[in-house]
C-alpha cells in the first residue's frame, strides 16, 4: 500500500512538473515574441500538447513551446458541450453584488423580484430596441448603467438624464418615446465617469451590456424571450 501510494505520489509530482516546465517554455517564447502582451494564466486543455493562453477574459490556445497560437473553439462532442465558450463565459462573469447600483438607473415590470443589469449608450440604436423590448418582460427590476462609449453628445445626454429631476422617467422617455431629456441646469454629479471605469476594468467595450443574476454576462441585445430563459435560469440557481 505505501510503495502504490508512492508511485501515485512521484506520478502526480511528475506530472505536475512537467506542467510547470511547459508553462515556463510558453511564456518564454511568447514574451521574447510578443513583449506587450500579458499572459494571465497557463492550463492543459483536454487535447494532449495544446495549451489555454488567459489573456484577461480571452482564450487562445498554444502548442508545448509556444510555436503556434490558435484562435476558437474547443467542442467536446460527446457532451456536444463548447468548452471555450463555457470558459469565457467564467472568465467574464460579474458577481452582481459586486455592482454599483447606487449609481444606476432603476425601473421595474410588476414585483420586479427578478434583477437584470444593463450598461446601455443614450444614443445607441440597439439600446433603444432593447429598452423597448423589456417593456414586454414581467417581473424585472432593471438596473441601467449609463456609459457613453459612443462619442458625439452621448455624455452631456447622459449628464442631462441622470441630473433630471426624475432621471427615470427622462431616461425612458428617451429611450422608448424619443422625448429629450430636459436641459441641465446648474452643476450637478453624475455617476458617469465611475460607470465608465468599471466598464474599462471588466472590459465593457459595447452596448448594451448585460448582467444577470446568478453573474452570466452577454454582449448586446436578446430578444424578450431570451431575456426570460436567461432570468428564469438566473433565478433556478439561486
Amino acid at each position: 500500500m505505501t510503495r502504490r501510494f508512492a508511485a501515485v505520489a512521484l506520478a502526480t509530482f511528475t506530472l505536475a512538473a512537467q506542467a510547470l516546465a511547459d508553462e515556463a517554455v510558453i511564456r518564454k517564447n511568447l514574451s521574447s515574441r510578443y513583449p506587450d502582451v500579458t499572459i494571465d494564466e497557463v492550463n492543459k486543455t483536454p487535447i494532449p500538447g495544446l495549451f489555454e493562453l488567459r489573456l484577461g477574459s480571452e482564450v487562445i490556445y498554444s502548442d508545448a513551446e509556444g510555436n503556434y497560437l490558435v484562435q476558437g473553439n474547443i467542442i467536446d462532442t460527446k457532451s456536444r458541450k463548447n468548452l471555450t465558450e463555457e470558459r469565457v463565459n467564467k472568465l467574464s462573469a460579474i458577481a452582481f453584488e459586486s455592482l454599483p447600483l447606487a449609481d444606476a438607473i432603476v425601473w421595474k415590470n410588476g414585483k420586479g423580484t427578478r434583477k437584470l443589469a444593463v450598461f446601455a449608450d443614450p444614443n445607441c440604436g440597439y439600446c433603444k430596441k432593447f429598452e423597448r423590448d423589456l417593456t414586454n418582460v414581467k417581473d424585472v427590476t432593471v438596473y441601467t448603467f449609463l456609459i457613453p462609449i459612443l462619442g458625439g453628445d452621448s455624455p452631456q445626454k447622459s449628464q442631462a438624464i441622470w441630473c433630471s429631476k426624475d432621471r427615470t422617467a427622462a431616461w425612458r422617455n428617451w429611450m422608448v418615446d424619443g422625448t429629450q431629456p430636459p436641459k441641465l441646469l446648474g452643476q450637478c454629479e453624475s455617476p458617469v465617469a465611475r460607470n465608465m471605469a468599471f466598464a474599462q476594468k471588466y472590459r465593457i467595450n459595447g452596448t448594451p451590456a448585460l448582467v444577470f443574476e446568478d453573474g452570466t454576462r452577454v454582449p448586446g441585445a436578446l430578444p424578450a424571450a431570451d431575456v426570460e430563459k436567461q432570468l428564469a435560469a438566473a433565478a433556478a440557481k439561486k
